[in-house]
């Protein structure tokens, strides 16, 4: 229901905007864009949602062998007395504590043509709990909102892009990442624990939060005074090596317990095109109403209205040029890397705003096409709190940000 508010609002504000500026400025040409947004937004979402067919059969076809093998059995045992106060709707030892793990590595290592797969079977097997298959269930929401508050340890790509366009030292935009995405994964995590009452004083939950707050800390401390070009290296091998390792662990486990590798492969790949197909309705109707919203010039007005109030309450306004980058990236992902991308090109990739866009882009994820992308991919159609709890999360990371881009770029 949420989302449907969403939708239409975008459709909605989009017209009021272009009658606007039609009337006020004599603008014919507002309505001509909106227009053409639809056609093109609607291609990309039939594009991204293909173009994800042959990653969704390779990972599914991998996860396949993992769970033939025994590989997945043994995360969901590792991760087993975290999840179970998690997701206590999630029986013990259930496959989905280990596609859920897998996901979110994938997310730290900055491995998103691998961490969508994962997700994607992650909420299959969340779905098969599911006594109401279009309510989206506790375990489910608390996935997601996880999923998309963005924890990311390596920010390749990131740093990749500032390098790119220039950047003097594209890794100095590690560390801000690494807080400002470790706070909005906490606040998400707080958030969606209220609203389903579930206790984080465990003493289970706060030994593993510990452990992952030492693994953050640990991170840091090591990454701190290396050279660029060596953060860059450790952090390519890192997300690569683990990745590798990972399938190669799936074969040989499979291959001790003498499954066909080959077969089970096949199988879990069959699915992959016909989740693909299936995801196809809800991207193209969220990435349109995006669209029409960004066309119609509202975000524009958006960021300048905000701009103008905090410099009229005395505030400084040096982040707003990046702002742009936040809004759009609950939004698409695509979208928010082009407004990053546009700041740094106008601003310079070492500018504040430069800077800044880069940590609003590492620190959240997609809410909004995450959430389009892995209930449409299982029939969900009622979400419950998932997008409220998940937009919160979502301004506490862009909140973190600033606040994390005043302390190191100050």
């Amino acid at each position: 229901m949420v989302l449907n508010y969403i939708w239409v609002g975008f459709f909605l504000i989009a017209l009021v905007v272009g009658l606007a500026r039609l009337i006020l400025l004599g603008d014919t040409q507002v309505f001509t864009d909106m227009v053409n947004s639809t056609f093109e937004m609607a291609t990309t979402g039939f594009d991204i949602s293909i173009g994800l067919a042959g990653v969704l059969t390779l990972w599914l076809g991998l996860m396949k062998v993992g769970e033939r093998g025994g590989a997945i059995a043994v995360l969901a045992k590792v991760v087993s007395p975290f999840f179970q106060r998690l997701f206590p709707g999630v029986p013990a030892g259930h496959a989905a504590h280990g596609s859920i793990i897998m996901n979110f590595a994938a997310n730290m290592l900055g491995l998103d043509n691998a961490a969508t797969p994962l997700g994607l079977k992650a909420m299959q097997e969340l779905q098969e709990l599911n006594p109401d298959k279009e309510t989206a269930t506790d375990a489910q929401i608390m996935f997601l909102v996880l999923n998309t508050s963005g924890l990311t340890i390596i920010p390749i790509s990131i740093m990749t892009y500032r390098a790119q366009m220039g950047a003097a030292n594209p890794s100095d935009i590690f560390l801000p990442i690494l807080v400002a995405s470790y706070i909005g994964s906490l606040i998400a995590l707080l958030a969606v624990a209220f609203v389903q009452r579930i206790n984080l004083l465990d003493r289970v939950v706060l030994a593993y939060l510990g452990a992952l707050t030492a693994l953050v800390a640990g991170t840091l401390w090591y990454m701190y005074d290396l050279p660029p070009e060596r953060v860059q290296t450790i952090s390519g091998a890192v997300g690569n090596i683990t990745l590798f390792g990972i399938i190669s662990a799936f074969i040989v486990m499979a291959l001790v317990k003498r499954i066909n590798v080959y077969e089970a492969f096949i199988e879990g790949a069959k699915e992959g095109f016909s989740v693909a197909i299936r995801i196809v309705p809800y991207l193209v109707a969220v990435l349109v109403g995006i669209g029409v919203f960004r066309a119609s010039g509202a975000l524009d007005y958006l960021v300048t209205g905000v701009g103008n109030g905090f410099a009229a309450l005395g505030f400084r306004t040096d982040w707003v040029p990046a702002l742009p980058t936040a809004l759009m990236k609950p939004l698409s992902g695509s979208g928010a890397r082009a407004m990053m991308l546009d700041a740094m090109q106008t601003h310079g990739a070492d500018s504040f705003a430069g800077r800044l866009a880069s940590i609003f882009q590492g620190g959240t994820d997609t809410t909004f096409y995450i959430l389009a992308l892995y209930f449409g991919s299982v029939g969900v159609r009622r979400t419950r709190h998932a997008v409220t709890v998940g937009l919160i999360a979502d301004f506490a990371g862009m909140i973190a940000a600033v606040f994390v881009a005043y302390v190191f770029f100050g």
